[in-house]
């Protein structure tokens, strides 16, 4: 079994799904991890090749900590679009991994990286399975043999657009790994500086830690991640994240 986190920067997919990517890996399952940049705006003080070099080595050293696999689309920030190079990109990715399950950016989110994201991902695991969408890569790559389960993450900071709180189909508890998802957080240190300056947010690891606190408050756990599962035709139903690793229902 095989899951795909295709997000949008290196440290998205650590803060959002990190936690239910370690259970996976532990239950057996190979892990990849995607950003569709290489944090190339990331910085107040390196230029763009800079800062998209040492994050690159971080996003690799995150993922080796749960022996997974980063991979990189090479799109730039404040420059993903719905364009073919992009969906291209997407597609090669889901065509190469196979993966059972794909995790994402929600369809809104708190900035349009995120948002722009979730419709090509989501566009990505129809079309990869789709032998005549060619996306020019010679060798072609094989098609994926069906459409994988998608499941879009939590929104930054737990809330929309609108400041409502984000909607989930399925908790996975991730209180027995919250602290490998810290030290997967951890590698990118180059961050801390950036969140503070631009974000007006200080130790981003604690951040991680207090948004899955909110969302295990919501199941009666210490912490958790939430996903909401893309359902519509014809995309999987069945909720494979729910039956591998268990789910908690909301608290009413």
């Amino acid at each position: 079994m095989r899951a795909l986190a295709l997000m949008a920067h290196p440290d998205d997919a650590e803060i959002f799904c990190g936690g239910t990517l370690i259970r996976l890996q532990e239950a057996g399952w190979e892990v990849h991890i995607a950003s569709m940049t290489p944090g190339d705006c990331g910085s107040m003080v390196e230029g763009p090749s800079e800062i998209a070099g040492i994050r690159r080595r971080e996003a690799a050293a995150a993922a080796a900590k749960i022996r997974a696999t980063y991979h990189c689309l090479d799109r730039r920030d404040l420059r993903i679009f719905y364009d073919e190079p992009t969906l291209q990109a997407a597609v090669e990715v889901v065509r190469e991994v196979q993966p059972d399950v794909v995790f994402t950016h929600p369809p809104h989110d708190y900035m349009l990286d995120h948002e722009m994201t979730s419709k090509v991902t989501r566009a990505a695991c129809f079309g990869a399975s789709a032998p005549n969408f060619d996306t020019g890569r010679r060798p072609a790559a094989a098609s994926a043999a069906s459409i994988p389960h998608l499941y879009y993450a939590s929104p930054a900071g737990g809330t929309n657009i609108f400041g409502e709180p984000g909607s989930y189909s399925v908790y996975v508890d991730v209180s027995e790994v919250i602290g490998l998802k810290a030290d997967m957080l951890s590698c990118h240190q180059s961050q801390r500086e950036w969140l503070r300056a631009q974000h007006g947010m200080d130790h981003y690891v604690e951040e991680m830690k207090r948004w899955a606190a909110e969302l295990g408050g919501r199941c009666g756990v210490a912490y958790a991640e939430g996903f909401r599962q893309h359902v519509g035709h014809p995309y999987p139903a069945s909720d494979l994240l729910a039956q591998t690793l268990g789910s908690f229902a909301p608290a009413k």
